[in-house]
């Protein structure tokens, strides 16, 4: 035994040397920055650490969630402050599994049913909103205000009915939204929030004297790990939570649906698998497979996990990165506020930004189309700010004609500027100094 160890560990190691090798010789590059090259809104940063974990759980063959999806979700609890993280194949089935753990029945009249209404905002990207309407509640759509680009809580009380269960909303590019404001209303009216963090890992707020990471200080947080994002796995998740029992919800949807909170490949964690009754099974009945919701299977791979887990000792300086890419931008369009809405900060937050927002003011002979082809044409990238109003898109048609399906506050005055005068250009941690430098010389001499 001990030398079939020694040998495994002997060729775990040649194979991940010669995958190293390939990196160095594939990806390995440093090509000096020249004017015209492309400049993307976002990519994967990744060295010979990520490489190394992939090709290490690799060699395990597990496939499914395992050893390295256990050390990310206890290594990011620990990095976030909170008490329990959920790992999944993506930032939309984060959402997902978040809204659905509140439809559970085992959260009583707390629940989320079907025709439930559930506040959130229509500039933005459709997942946070989806689950709402796949599931049969009603989205309340409220506008959202420069320069933060965020949801107006002024609106929060015109949006509440008897049917309010919840807010679900993002931190709009890293942004994050009044949290103080959107808590206390939840807190007074007894509603779950949802803090959708897809876009906004590694961002601060300050809360009842505090510096929180957002995505802690709702109910749930979700998280994306898709490779434009903060940090990545390819494809990958998590949601987030301090509750024991929605850290359990959550998981059940996530793992079919079923009763039982043993990890892959263990059985026994509630010590009593075959002497419990559920519903109308014989008593006894096999724990594993007992179905307390209509769930899905959107576990992650450990391979995903593995390369999350190298990714998360770069976290820190890809969150520096982000902040320091944007205040570059940001000096160096000063003084155009007259031609652009720049981006602020939200008041107590401290942003770890996705992208940098530009809104084309009117009157000034240019329109954002314009603007967006002569980015393009140099070769910086350039992206909305996702659907703009997504009422406005084809997926909503069929509501439209029918009258029903959703609530809209007001007239979304805001979100049809965003849709159709605001875009965004990237501050990721791949973009130097000579790139924004560029990118502004490039909009100041439009």
């Amino acid at each position: 035994m001990e030398d079939n160890n020694g040998q495994d560990k002997i060729l775990r190691e040649q194979a991940i040397a010669a995958a190293i090798k390939y990196y160095d010789f594939k990806h390995k590059i440093s090509k000096a920055f020249t004017p015209g090259d492309r400049i993307p809104y976002a990519g994967r940063i990744f060295d010979e650490k990520e490489v190394a974990a992939l090709v290490d759980s690799s060699l395990d063959f597990w496939l499914t969630t395992g050893r390295y999806a256990e050390r990310f979700e206890s290594e990011f609890a620990q990095f976030l402050g909170v008490q329990h993280c959920s790992l999944t194949n993506s930032g939309s089935s984060a959402n997902l599994l978040a809204f659905m753990a509140l439809t559970s029945p085992k959260l009583g009249e707390r629940r989320i049913q079907k025709g439930d209404e559930v506040i959130t905002v229509a500039a933005g990207f459709p997942t946070t909103v989806a689950p709402v309407i796949q599931f049969g509640a009603i989205p309340v759509f409220v506008d959202v205000s420069f320069p933060t680009y965020n949801i107006d809580c002024s609106q929060l009380e015109y949006a509440l009915s008897e049917k309010t269960k919840a807010v679900m909303v993002a931190h709009t590019l890293g942004n994050p939204f009044d949290i103080a404001a959107v808590k206390s209303f939840c807190d007074r009216h007894r509603l779950w929030l949802i803090e959708d963090n897809c876009d906004a890992l590694g961002s601060k707020y300050l809360y009842k004297g505090e510096w929180r990471y957002t995505g802690t200080i709702g109910d749930i947080g979700t998280s994306s790990f898709y490779p434009p994002h903060h940090m990545t796995m390819g494809e990958g998740g998590a949601v987030y939570t301090d509750d024991m029992m929605l850290k359990r919800l959550v998981e059940s949807f996530r793992d079919w649906g079923r009763d039982c909170w043993c990890p892959s490949g263990k059985d026994g964690t509630c010590s009593n698998r075959f002497g419990q009754q559920f519903g109308e099974l014989p008593f006894g009945y096999d724990h594993k497979y007992v179905y307390s919701h209509f769930g899905y299977n959107l576990k992650v791979t450990d391979m995903q996990a593995a390369i999350g887990c190298a990714q998360m000792g770069k976290l820190p300086s890809f969150i520096e990165a982000r902040r320091n890419n944007w205040k570059l931008l940001r000096d160096g369009l000063a003084g155009m506020e007259d031609r652009f809405i720049l981006p602020e900060p939200t008041e107590n937050s401290e942003p770890s930004w996705f992208g940098f927002l530009l809104t084309v003011r009117e009157g000034f002979g240019f329109t954002r189309e314009r603007m967006v082809d002569r980015l393009e044409k140099k070769g910086i990238q350039t992206r909305m700010l996702f659907a703009g109003n997504l009422i406005k898109h084809p997926c909503f048609d069929e509501m439209r004609t029918t009258g029903s399906g959703y609530r809209v506050i007001g007239d979304l005055e805001t979100t049809n500027r965003i849709m159709r005068d605001t875009f965004w250009v990237g501050v990721y941690p791949g973009m130097t100094a000579e790139m924004a430098g560029y990118m502004v010389d490039v909009m100041r001499n439009f």
